[in-house]
C-alpha cells in the first residue's frame, strides 16, 4: 500500500496545480478502499463519544465508523442515512475541522479522525455501487409544503418523509439544490453529486415542482387551499450586499451571486455550448475572504483570468473560509491582499473598471464578531489595477416571498425570527431555517436546522390531529 498518511491521518489524494486550474473537474479524488478502512480502524469507539456534539445533523459517528472498520461498507452506509439525506455533499463541503474533528479524543495529541474523508468515501461507494436501502415508511396522507430546494429545505423533506408526510418541495429555480446548485462550483461539488442527492429525496417519497415562486407563481392562501397542513420556509439568503462605494454600478463589477450563478447553474464555463457569456478580464479582483469569495476567485482563475487577487481587510488568520480552500486557492497562484479594504472603484471613459482605490488597514480591538476590527491607516491609499472585480462580501434575505406574509415576524437585519430548538415562526404551522432565519452560514448548519424543523413538524401534525 503507497504511504498516503499524515501523522497517522490519510492525505486527500487531489488532482494537480498544472492539470485542475484548466477545467472546473473536481480537485480532491477521494480515498481508496484500503485507505478509508485502515483510518476507520483508528477510531477509539469513545464510549461517551464527543464528535457527535459536534455534528448538526446527529449522525453516530462512532457508529458508522466501526462499520466501515470492519469491512461492513453497507451497513455503514445506512447508519450515516439514518440521520442524513445527503452525505456525498456534507462530505465536500462541510467544515468537519471545526465540528466533529475539533471535538475528536485523537486530536487531542495528534490528528483526529478525518471524518469528512470517511463520509465522502462511503457516500460515492454507495453511487458507484448501488446500495438497497431500508424501506421508508407508508405515507400518513398529511401534507407538508417545503419552499425551497437548498441544504435545509432538502434535509427537511426528507425527513419529514422518512416520519409518513407527504412531501412536497417548491423550488424557485429550473433546477433543485438551491446554493448546493447555484453557488459552490464543480470543483468543489459537482453538480452530477447534487443530482444524485436530490434524486435520493425524492425515492423517499418527495415531489418536486421546479420554476414555482411561491409569493408569486402561488402564494400561502393557494397551498393552504390544497391541502398542506404544515410549511418549511428554506428560501437562503440569496440577495447580494455590495459595498455602497463610488463607482460601483461600472461595468465589470459583479455580485459573487450573479457570477458564481452564471458559472454555476447557468453553465458559462461550457460557453458558447451553453449561451451564457461571463466577461472576465485579465486581472480579477475578488473582495471577501470567505468560502464565497475563494470560489469566486478559483472561478475566475478558470476562466481564463491571468492575474486574481483576493482582498480582504483582515489578516489571513481571521478569513472565515475553510483552511483547505486557503490552501487550495493559494496552491493555484490566487494572491492575498491582507489588510486592505477598498474605497473607491476607478473606471475608464467608456465606464468600465479599471481598478479599485485601497486603503491599508490595521487590527484593533475585537468586534461582536470576536474578530480583531480593522482600523484604516491614514493616508495608505494605493490602487489595485482591475479589469474584473467579484464582490463576495455576504448576502440578505430575498423579501419576495416574505413581503407576502406581513403577520411573519423579522428581525431588524429583516431574516426570519424562529426557535432556535424547533424552527417555529410567529405563525402557526409555519417552521423556517437555514441562511433565511441565521444569515449566512455553512450547508451542515441549514441542514441541521432542517432537521431540527421536521422533528416539530411531525410533533405539530400529530398534535394537530
Amino acid at each position: 500500500m503507497p504511504n498516503n498518511r499524515l501523522n497517522g491521518r490519510p492525505k486527500m489524494p487531489q488532482r494537480t496545480v498544472q492539470e485542475r486550474i484548466r477545467d472546473f473537474d473536481e480537485v480532491p479524488l477521494g480515498l481508496e478502499k484500503w485507505a478509508a478502512i485502515e483510518e476507520a480502524k483508528r477510531c477509539l469507539q469513545c464510549k461517551k463519544p464527543s464528535c457527535m456534539k459536534g455534528c448538526p445533523v446527529e449522525i453516530d459517528i462512532p457508529g458508522f465508523i466501526g462499520l466501515l472498520a470492519q469491512g461492513k461498507i453497507d451497513e455503514a452506509v445506512m447508519k450515516i442515512k439514518e440521520k442524513n439525506s445527503l452525505p456525498a455533499i456534507c462530505g465536500r463541503v462541510c467544515p468537519q475541522e471545526e465540528q466533529c474533528e475539533s471535538l475528536c479524543v485523537l486530536g487531542k495529541k495528534g490528528q483526529p479522525i478525518a471524518v469528512g474523508y470517511l463520509e465522502r468515501f462511503l457516500a460515492d461507494y454507495e453511487r458507484e455501487q448501488g446500495i438497497d436501502l431500508q424501506k421508508m415508511p407508508t405515507q400518513n396522507g398529511k401534507k407538508v409544503a417545503i419552499i425551497g430546494s437548498g441544504p435545509a429545505g432538502l434535509t427537511c423533506a426528507g425527513d419529514c418523509a422518512k416520519m409518513g408526510h407527504k412531501v412536497t418541495i417548491f423550488e424557485a429555480l429550473h433546477s433543485a439544490g438551491g446554493v448546493l446548485i447555484y453557488g459552490i462550483p464543480e470543483f468543489r461539488l459537482p453538480k452530477a453529486i447534487v443530482a444524485q442527492e436530490v434524486d435520493y429525496v425524492k425515492s423517499l417519497g418527495v415531489e418536486l415542482e421546479l420554476s414555482v415562486v411561491v409569493g408569486k407563481t402561488l402564494t400561502f392562501d393557494d397551498l393552504l387551499q390544497d391541502g398542506f397542513k404544515a410549511f418549511f420556509i428554506g428560501t437562503g439568503a440569496g440577495l447580494p450586499h455590495f459595498m455602497n462605494l463610488p463607482g460601483e454600478n461600472l461595468n465589470g463589477i459583479y455580485s459573487a451571486n450573479e457570477f458564481l450563478t452564471r458559472s454555476n447553474l447557468m453553465k458559462a464555463f461550457r460557453f458558447p455550448e451553453y449561451d451564457t457569456p461571463t466577461k472576465v478580464g485579465r486581472r480579477v479582483s475578488v473582495i471577501g475572504g470567505g468560502n464565497v469569495a475563494m470560489d469566486s476567485a478559483r472561478t475566475a482563475l478558470r476562466l481564463g483570468a491571468e492575474e486574481v487577487c483576493l482582498v480582504y481587510r483582515r489578516t489571513k488568520k481571521e478569513m472565515p473560509a475553510r483552511i483547505e480552500e486557503i490552501e487550495r486557492a493559494e496552491e493555484e497562484g490566487i494572491n492575498c491582499i491582507i489588510l486592505t479594504n477598498p474605497v473607491r472603484f476607478v473606471g475608464n471613459e467608456n465606464k468600465w473598471v479599471t481598478g479599485i482605490e485601497c486603503i491599508q488597514m490595521e487590527l484593533g480591538e475585537p468586534d461582536e464578531s470576536g474578530r480583531r476590527r480593522p482600523i484604516p491607516v491614514p493616508g495608505s491609499e494605493f490602487v489595485i489595477p482591475a479589469d474584473t472585480v467579484v464582490v463576495a462580501i455576504g448576502q440578505g434575505p430575498n423579501p419576495l416571498l416574505l413581503e407576502t406574509l406581513p403577520e411573519l415576524k423579522l428581525n431588524k437585519r429583516g431574516y426570519i425570527e424562529a426557535n432556535e430548538v424547533t424552527g417555529a415562526t410567529s405563525i402557526p404551522g409555519v417552521y423556517a431555517g437555514g441562511d433565511i432565519v441565521t444569515g449566512a452560514a455553512t450547508v451542515i448548519s441549514a441542514m441541521g436546522a432542517g432537521k431540527k424543523a421536521a422533528r416539530a413538524i411531525d410533533d405539530y401534525l400529530k398534535n394537530k390531529s
